[in-house]
């Protein structure tokens, strides 16, 4: 039985190899499909003042997005009125306050292939959020905030 050569096995194998001077550049010839990267991708931003979600790779246009908000559920819908698109989500920081989902609160804008969803924070969660730094930043008796450095 024969060895090959790294070379030889390179170009047995479902790769090309081109070779300039001493450097060896393999290009694949099977690439990913383009599916893996069109799949809409759906996260979560919060700013200061709104919920905020950001659904990327949809490319349809703004007036065929539909939101509506399901009280029984508990959770916001978005769907397009072609059926290429549908994703319930829940809020969890209006359920654990056991606050009601109110859809003049929920807005949303398109642009660069994204849609983005704002849903704005109600003044029950805003107040929550503002003692909670101010419980970061008690200070001590006498006015100074501790920092921790090291």
């Amino acid at each position: 039985m024969a060895v090959q050569s790294w070379f030889e096995s390179l170009k047995a194998s479902k790769k090309t190899a081109l070779i300039q001077d001493v450097y060896v550049h393999v290009v694949w010839n099977h690439w990913p499909s383009k599916s893996i990267y069109s799949r809409p991708v759906f996260m979560r931003k919060d700013t200061k003042t709104s919920f905020q979600w950001r659904i990327r790779n949809l490319p349809y246009p703004k007036d065929v997005y539909k939101l509506s908000v399901e009280q029984t559920e508990r959770c916001c819908i978005v769907r397009t009125t072609n059926k290429k698109y549908f994703k319930k989500f829940s809020i969890p920081d209006m359920d654990r306050c056991q606050l009601l989902l109110e859809s003049s609160a929920l807005s949303f804008a398109h642009a660069n292939n994204t849609l983005i969803i704002s849903y704005q924070k109600p003044k029950e969660i805003l107040t929550l959020e503002v003692l909670r730094e101010v419980k970061k930043m008690k200070g001590s008796s006498d006015g100074e905030v501790d920092c921790k450095t090291q």
